[in-house]
């Protein structure tokens, strides 16, 4: 018998680090399954926390678990932080610019999944880097992060 809730676990602590398997899946999870029967999404409570890519092996998160990995990781871990101005935008699903990032976590390279949060460290949205950490500080034109949802 297969343990979703095990392997789901694991690749969350692969992909995000050590603990994010159980703070994002709790016992009380459900999965909906492929008619493979492969993981698709998985759910608490009827909420979405994450999806599981059938490309990559790799996990999107919704903004729920952006949440519980927002509250679980201490600042800086998986953030991109962006300028007070632009949190409006950015809250609504919009994508970051790099011109608008004021920090980031330097161990954020180009496809991992990220936390967006204002200079209060107060989530506004999850999504994916299209740029490393360095070449978000540092180019000024372009595309850093394609939000997949905003908190609003």
């Amino acid at each position: 018998m297969v343990d979703n809730l095990r392997i789901v676990r694991t690749i969350a602590d692969y992909q995000f680090g050590s603990g994010a398997g159980k703070a994002l899946f709790p016992e009380s999870c459900e999965f909906l399954l492929s008619k493979n029967g492969k993981i698709r999404q998985i759910l608490d409570k009827g909420k979405r926390i994450a999806t599981l890519k059938a490309d990559t092996g790799l996990l999107t998160l919704s903004i729920e678990g952006a949440r519980r990995l927002h509250s679980f990781f201490a600042f800086p871990k998986l953030r991109v932080v962006v300028a007070n101005e632009v949190s409006e935008f950015i809250a609504e699903g919009k994508s970051v610019f790099a011109k608008h990032v004021v920090a980031v976590d330097e161990n954020i390279r180009a496809n991992d999944e990220v936390l967006v949060v204002n200079e209060k460290d107060e989530l506004l949205a999850t999504g994916k880097a299209l740029l490393s950490a360095f070449e978000m500080l540092v180019l000024k034109r372009g595309v850093a992060v394609k939000v997949r949802q905003g908190v609003k």
